[in-house]
């Protein structure tokens, strides 16, 4: 039976370019969803940007742009990037919506009604000059733990230590260079509290990884507290209902982005919002997230939604960071590396194929190198996979018009690669990608293998053996389309491809059981070629060189 799914990944921020640790989350949720629709369920990916708070309002001062202008440019530029990488979103939208509005303020009045939101009055940096608040990231100063200068209000690169802005030694604002005074301020806070038994049967589901429900017991064990949940004007983004120059603060609405995108989605689909968010759906809701947010989507977010009658995740998917070369993206090496920089030089296929290789199920850090990315790519694509339909077609062109066998040299061959399809479904359903790619190599070794001990280009020089040439070629034309069909999530442009190739439909799941016989397949054209040294060369120097004029 078809299942019905919506799928999410967080939202990028709209002040900045997508870079390749970015693409680490949309990748595995692409990869994901594709595979879910090639099984024939109900499959919607919705993301969108998050596009409010103090960061964007002052960035669009800086350009010199209203904020609305800053967060429509660089939209056009995440969704220019997430499509060059393929990544198939059913609707990308922006926070800053009416329907965000609408479900940011619904939300809101159903927790404030059912007694979950407390106001209280709260000391805050405040800059003088600016006449405005400061987050703690916009206060710098003297470490209290350590003493290095030029720290951050909330915690120093140096030592590692976390404080309040309050403790900070010599403090300045950021924007101005005053030394910021305390002052008093009332705030509206949810009572994250009263959810703690919620939670705790929430976390003993299914729905989170081992890393991540042990996190959860830890802050069960320290004490949930209540959040706050607005910001002082000025303030770029949604005014709250019932109290004039108080805004949500960006983590209130931006989860809930995920619902403007998809009734936005559902207004121009004629699907029904209901069927996924209501308390008692039989729909799956599934949250793609970075390690580093997992306290906003596993408490916040599951709390907000049962105290506003909605229904909560039914998992919510961890990953780790990227690292290149083994080391933190850097600009000046140069390995801090923009899509669009990798776009000019690079097929997006590689990336896919290789972060593919690189991930699991958990929330493990995965590591970029540049040297094996290069060696995997021209070994596994180009080597191994793509070689198998190569090595086959010659023959099937030159000495058969194109047209495959009637049947097969080794049914049973076929057989057993086919009977693969439910264990590597399996494995995608588990995000066990790196596992699919072992699996799937593990058999394009088999289909060689299988082509070299049958030799048709010695074969094919006795007439005699003619039929058996084509039957042999038929049979690694069909085992390449197999495990093009099993990478189809991970590599769908070159899936496309091959079905070209093969002259057929676009390949379901359900194709695996069968093996595509007395049929005409198109002249085979190169379908990936190898990596050049060169091209990578560029994009290492283009980064270094676009992060010096900026």
């Amino acid at each position: 039976m078809s299942r019905k799914i919506l799928v999410t990944s967080a939202l990028p921020y709209a002040n900045g370019p997508i870079h390749l640790g970015h693409l680490v989350e949309y990748i595995q949720t692409d990869i994901w969803v594709r595979f879910q629709k090639l099984q024939g369920n109900e499959c919607w990916y919705v993301c969108a940007d998050d596009a409010h708070g103090t960061p964007i309002m002052l960035k669009a001062r800086e350009r010199g742009l209203t904020p609305e202008a800053l967060i429509d440019q660089i939209g056009t530029e995440h969704r220019r990037d997430f499509a060059g990488f393929h990544i198939d979103f059913d609707n990308y939208y922006s926070t800053h919506s009416p329907e965000n509005r609408h479900y940011s303020e619904l939300i809101y009045s159903r927790l404030r009604d059912g007694g979950y939101i407390d106001r209280q009055t709260i000391t805050q940096a405040y800059d003088p000059r600016e006449a405005m608040f400061l987050p703690d990231r916009y206060i710098k100063g003297t470490c209290p733990r350590c003493g290095a200068d030029d720290q951050y209000g909330d915690n120093c690169e140096a030592c590692g230590a976390s404080y309040s802005p309050d403790e900070l030694k010599n403090p300045v604002s950021v924007l101005s260079g005053e030394t910021p005074v305390q002052k008093e301020s009332e705030h509206y806070f949810f009572r994250l509290q009263d959810f703690e038994d919620m939670l705790r049967h929430w976390a003993r589901s299914e729905g989170l990884q081992d890393e991540v429900a042990n996190k959860l017991q830890e802050w069960f064990d320290a004490g949930l507290r209540a959040w706050d949940i607005s910001r002082d004007e000025p303030y770029f983004g949604f005014e709250i209902p019932d109290a004039p120059g108080k805004y949500f603060y960006v983590w209130l609405d931006a989860p809930i982005g995920y619902m403007a995108s998809f009734q936005d989605l559902c207004n121009r689909r004629g699907i029904d919002f209901d069927d996924f968010w209501a308390a008692d759906s039989d729909a799956e809701l599934y949250h793609f997230i970075g390690k580093d947010i997992v306290y906003f989507h596993a408490l916040f977010w599951p709390a907000m939604l049962h105290g506003a009658g909605f229904r909560t995740p039914t998992r919510v998917c961890a990953h780790g960071f990227l690292t290149v070369d083994g080391q933190k993206m850097s600009k000046s090496r140069g390995t801090f590396i923009m899509a669009e920089t990798y776009l000019r030089h690079l097929n997006p296929e590689y990336l896919r194929y290789y972060f593919a290789a690189k991930l699991g199920s958990g929330v493990h850090d995965i590591d970029l190198s540049l040297e094996d990315f290069s060696q995997r790519v021209n070994a596994d694509l180009v080597g191994k996979l793509v070689n198998i339909a190569s090595r086959c077609a010659g023959f099937i062109h030159k000495r058969f018009e194109g047209r495959l066998s009637p049947h097969l040299d080794s049914p049973e061959l076929f057989r057993r690669f086919s009977a693969e399809a439910e264990n590597i479904s399996g494995l995608y359903e588990d995000r066990s990608f790196a596992r699919v790619v072992r699996e799937v190599m593990a058999l394009a070794d088999e289909a060689n293998q299988y082509i070299d001990e049958q030799k048709p280009w010695v074969a094919i020089k006795d007439p005699e053996q003619a039929a058996s040439v084509q039957a042999v070629c038929t049979t690694g034309i069909n085992l390449f389309r197999l495990l093009m069909l099993y990478l189809k999530p991970v590599l769908p442009e070159t899936a496309r491809a091959a079905e070209t190739f093969l002259n057929v439909e676009s390949m379901q799941w359900s194709d695996a059981s069968q093996p595509l016989l007395d049929h005409d397949i198109a002249p085979f054209k190169p379908l990936l070629t190898r990596v050049d040294p060169d091209a990578i060369a560029a994009v290492i120097d283009e980064s270094k060189d676009s992060l010096r004029a900026t």
